[in-house]
């Protein structure tokens, strides 16, 4: 079955959600049967912070995109397309993560996302990070609709 990611944005080349990145994450998240948004990731080797757990860096990443999928199956839902040339409905407009506890590097993690708050303008989303049943870390995300600007040049 394909993924949010695959079937809403299949070929943006986002690090994290993108499947048109051949060197991202490459995220896939589905629906799940309680209406969450859900998937799974293996960390990679080169992903470890170090000490042997999974990166700070990389989690954000993780909870990022993993609302990204959550945000933009509400906005199709609601027929909230993309504006103009832009790639996609919303952008984030801010990611506040709180760490809880480490996360193994080798195993499987899931993820998990919902729409807390819904509008045009922006909408908001809880997202966790969980291993061995424990949540490892948890974000509010903040998404803003993305309004492309016109007539400025490529670059500025």
């Amino acid at each position: 079955m394909l993924s949010i990611q695959e079937t809403l944005y299949p070929d943006l080349p986002c690090f994290g959600c993108g499947h048109g990145n051949a060197k991202g994450l490459r995220l896939r998240s589905h629906f799940g049967d309680d209406g969450a948004v859900t998937g799974l990731f293996t960390p990679w080797p080169e992903h470890d912070n170090g000490l042997g757990f999974l990166n700070g860096g990389v989690i954000c990443t993780l909870l990022d995109c993993h609302s990204a999928a959550a945000v933009m199956a509400e906005a199709d839902r609601r027929g909230w397309r993309p504006l103009g040339d832009a790639a996609l409905s919303y952008v984030t407009a801010g990611l506040d993560v709180r760490f809880l506890r480490p996360s193994p590097l080798a195993d499987a993690v899931e993820l998990r996302a919902v729409v807390t708050e819904a509008s045009e303008a922006e909408m908001s989303a809880e997202v966790s990070l969980v291993w061995d049943g424990k949540t490892r870390a948890e974000a509010t995300a903040r998404w803003k609709r993305w309004r492309p600007r016109t007539g400025r040049p490529a670059g500025h």
